[in-house]
């Protein structure tokens, strides 16, 4: 068996992390997710038919999941970006902080980079319906935009967690204190600044060795949760597959990397 490209560990990367993303999430439908409630509630869905309707929608987004895994196609890719912003937004339109968004930018940010590592969005209706073409090559000007969507992507999404972080989130705060921080208020606060200079480093010069370094983070972070540990590690795929899409991609072509194009007529 042949190795993988360079190309091809970023497709493979980022449509595993979309599997993962909305299998994870549809795990919560199956097992009822209390909170689940508020987000039925924007839409005036009270919570007997919330729980009823939280298996449906749960097991819909795991068969998403599981096709992108066997059967990846664009039409599904594009649905999760839909969906993924969608759920996201629920967030903030239930109440909570809108960090709880900008945080959640993996869920439809891996699948709609996955589709432009595919070609882009600019094809004909009916190879939305094909699979997907696992021998892929990215053209080195689509690698530069497969970049940049990255680079923003992971800003939003470290500067989302470093928010929630920064305003002492409950959850984080609760993680901190069991893992015996003395002062998990504290704690969360410096995390949180560490997270937003990092978001904007990237944004800035995303460097490979601070990349990585903000992958183990976020895979080893995300493993804390007192709850549901493994089903909220797994639907936070999504945020890794966009940080290490990102290393790989840099690594592919360092040049991409730049923040600004200088135009050498000018």
């Amino acid at each position: 068996m042949s190795r993988l490209t360079a190309d091809q560990k970023i497709y493979f990367t980022l449509r595993l992390a979309v599997a993962m993303c909305f299998i994870g999430h549809g795990a919560f439908g199956i097992i009822t997710k209390p909170i689940w409630c508020n987000y039925f509630a924007v839409f005036g869905i009270g919570k007997n038919d919330a729980y009823t309707l939280m298996p449906i929608v749960g097991t819909i987004d795991i068969l998403m999941g599981i096709s992108m895994l066997l059967y990846p196609t664009r039409i599904i890719a594009g649905w999760l970006v839909v969906w993924g912003i969608a759920t996201a937004s629920m967030r903030p339109l239930s109440g909570e902080p809108f960090a709880e968004f900008i945080e959640r930018a993996g869920n439809f940010g891996a699948p709609l980079v996955l589709l432009l590592v595919q070609g882009g969005l600019k094809i004909p209706v009916n190879q939305w319906f094909k699979r997907m073409n696992d021998q892929v090559t990215i053209p080195p000007a689509s690698l530069k935009t497969i970049v940049s969507c990255l680079k923003v992507f992971t800003f939003l999404l470290l500067a989302g967690h470093g928010w929630l972080n920064f305003i002492e989130k409950a959850g984080l705060v609760n993680q901190y204190h069991a893992l015996g921080f003395a002062d998990p208020a504290k704690t969360a606060q410096i995390v949180g600044v560490l997270e937003i200079i990092g978001a904007v480093s990237i944004l800035i010069k995303p460097y490979e060795n601070l990349i990585l370094v903000l992958v183990i983070w976020k895979i080893a972070s995300e493993l804390f949760y007192p709850h549901y540990e493994v089903f909220e590690w797994i639907e936070r795929g999504g945020s890794y597959g966009v940080l290490l899409a990102l290393w790989l991609a840099v690594k592919r072509s360092p040049l991409a990397i730049s923040a600004f194009t200088v135009n050498p007529t000018a």
